[in-house]
């Protein structure tokens, strides 16, 4: 039995079930193709529900899933069996929110896309490697902001070999710290 709750992944599907943002965090999906087949199923056990304004809560194949829909979004977070759903309900919902602050309230697909960068930097904050880092979306928010002020521009917004560069920078950084 695990003392600390692990996330075995977070999802950020559109409003077909393809991805728009995902994270696995645990080799229970060894292939991309097994992962793409439990991202179909969740959303097609999920999709006529409506998980709008509070988070659900299904459980399918030994995992507990959170849910919720915004737009034409659909954010899940999984976890094993015997994963506690309301820490579950808490990194969805600091995931939600924070993409909402990051985003500053536009949250549709195609500014996700826009910001995917920020996105993955949202997830990183939130979960690494299963374990769950933070939960609070200002927290989040505030981390994602100052990674990107720290760069001067997104990084979608740099050039292959300064995006390189960065990250070269980041790395040695967190090394050395």
């Amino acid at each position: 039995m695990e003392l600390c709750p692990l996330i075995k992944n977070i999802l950020l599907l559109d409003s077909e079930g393809n991805r728009v943002a995902v994270k696995y965090y645990s080799d229970d999906w060894p292939t991309n193709s097994a992962k793409e087949a439990f991202e179909k199923t969740v959303f097609t056990k999920t999709q006529k529900t409506s998980a709008r304004n509070e988070a659900e809560i299904t459980m399918f194949d030994n995992y507990v899933v959170v849910y919720k829909f915004v737009q034409d979004l659909h954010f899940f977070v999984t976890g094993g069996e015997n994963e506690n759903e309301i820490i579950l309900a808490s990194v969805l919902q600091g995931f939600f929110d924070a993409v909402g602050l990051i985003l500053r309230g536009t949250v549709d697909k195609r500014e996700v896309l826009e910001n995917l960068d920020l996105i993955f930097l949202c997830l990183d904050e939130i979960v690494d490697g299963g374990i769950v880092l933070e939960t609070d979306a200002n927290v989040i928010a505030g981390k994602v902001a100052s990674h990107s002020m720290d760069d001067g521009a997104s990084l979608s917004e740099q050039t292959i070999t300064q995006a390189l560069a960065t990250a070269r920078e980041r790395l040695t950084r967190s090394l050395l710290a």
